[in-house]
């Protein structure tokens, strides 16, 4: 049976998003923005425009009949909002105006291109100087000796081997679960 073409209006789907969180006047504040996406707006748009910038795929192209395709914002809103919840890539069709099929291709692209845009600056060990600063703004809060604060997080892993299966069972939901984890500075919050 042939694919069925649904007609998304990827243009209003990025209006949406302009009108929601980047224009003149947002429908939601910025403590919104910031609960939903688990990031401040500028570095969402950081994020957005090293992408656009490093990746043509995340480039807004127009198509054989003269369409615009799905902006930068509605590539990288896709993955972000599927990384952040953990839902599904289908899940993020009605608001974002993306397939279920673009969304796993962005989400691919994305995660790859982070390790490569970002890996020497923010994903890699502390070097002395990054913890003599991560300390001295642990300490100037109140808690000597830290330094930084971490999140952890239960990734359910459907696939996983059988054989590993008590490996990775850690009594979460009796499902086996990969523990992602994360030991950010406050100044990835400013």
């Amino acid at each position: 049976m042939p694919r069925k073409s649904i007609f998304r209006n990827r243009e209003a789907g990025h209006q949406r998003l302009e009108n929601d969180y980047f224009s003149a006047n947002l429908v939601y504040p910025k403590e919104t923005f910031r609960r939903r996406f688990r990031m401040g707006r500028h570095v969402f748009l950081r994020i957005v425009n090293a992408m656009s910038n490093f990746d043509p795929y995340f480039q807004q192209r127009v198509d054989v009949v003269g369409r615009k395709g799905l902006s930068p914002l509605q590539k990288c809103t896709a993955p972000m909002r599927m990384l952040a919840y953990g839902i599904s890539a289908d899940a993020v069709d009605d608001y974002v105006r993306i397939g279920e099929s673009t969304a796993v291709e962005c989400l691919k692209k994305f995660v790859s291109n982070i390790i490569m845009i970002f890996e020497s600056e923010y994903l890699r060990k502390p070097n002395s100087g990054d913890v003599q600063r991560l300390l001295q703004m642990g300490e100037a809060r109140g808690f000597p000796g830290m330094m930084g604060s971490i999140d952890c997080m239960h990734w359910q892993w459907k696939n996983y081997p059988k054989a590993w299966k008590g490996m990775f069972m850690s009594g979460h939901k009796g499902v086996a679960t990969i523990i992602l984890e994360a030991v950010a500075s406050s100044d990835l919050w400013i």
